[in-house]
């Protein structure tokens, strides 16, 4: 998903922030995991019933690797990136209230848009943006990049295919 924040009061530039899409909300994900808990317990009680003794600990052990697997999956949906484009200076901030991976003036940075990936390229440094965007928002991500590099340096960025 990407965000455009316009200019700030009392600051020139213009900023994006990417995060990835998300199909659950945490209340969701939490009520998903309770379901399949639950259908593992009955699923286990089922098979203890009939004779296996090993099922309950089967389905705890399974319950805890389904948890873990939910929660690296929502831990991973919290990723965001941040940048800032202003008519001095463009910076890429991979985390909220970090320090900037990447900054450098409008006028020599050049993006480089394909399929795949999207960089931001100055004075022999690289870096990606929106690598966890889906193929359609890493396209939109390039073209709001191209117009808000355009803007902040006065004249038509150099954009290149990956």
């Amino acid at each position: 998903m990407i965000e455009m924040l316009g200019p700030l009061a009392g600051r020139s530039h213009a900023q994006l922030v990417l995060h990835p899409p998300r199909a659950l909300g945490a209340r969701q994900f939490v009520l998903l995991f309770a379901a399949l808990a639950g259908l593992m317990g009955f699923s286990a009680g089922l098979g203890w019933l009939s004779g296996n003794v090993f099922a309950p600990a089967f389905a705890l052990l399974h319950c805890f690797l389904v948890g873990a697997a939910l929660r690296a999956s929502w831990r991973n949906g919290e990723r965001r990136e941040e940048i800032r484009v202003g008519p001095d200076c463009v910076e890429v901030i991979p985390a909220a209230g970090g320090s900037p991976v990447f900054r450098a003036h409008p006028y020599w940075v050049r993006l480089m848009a394909g399929e795949e990936r999207v960089l931001l390229v100055s004075s022999g440094k690289r870096v990606e943006v929106g690598s966890f965007l889906a193929p359609a928002e890493r396209r939109e991500l390039a073209a709001a990049l191209e117009s808000l590099l355009a803007a902040g340096n006065g004249c038509k960025p150099t954009t290149s295919r990956v």
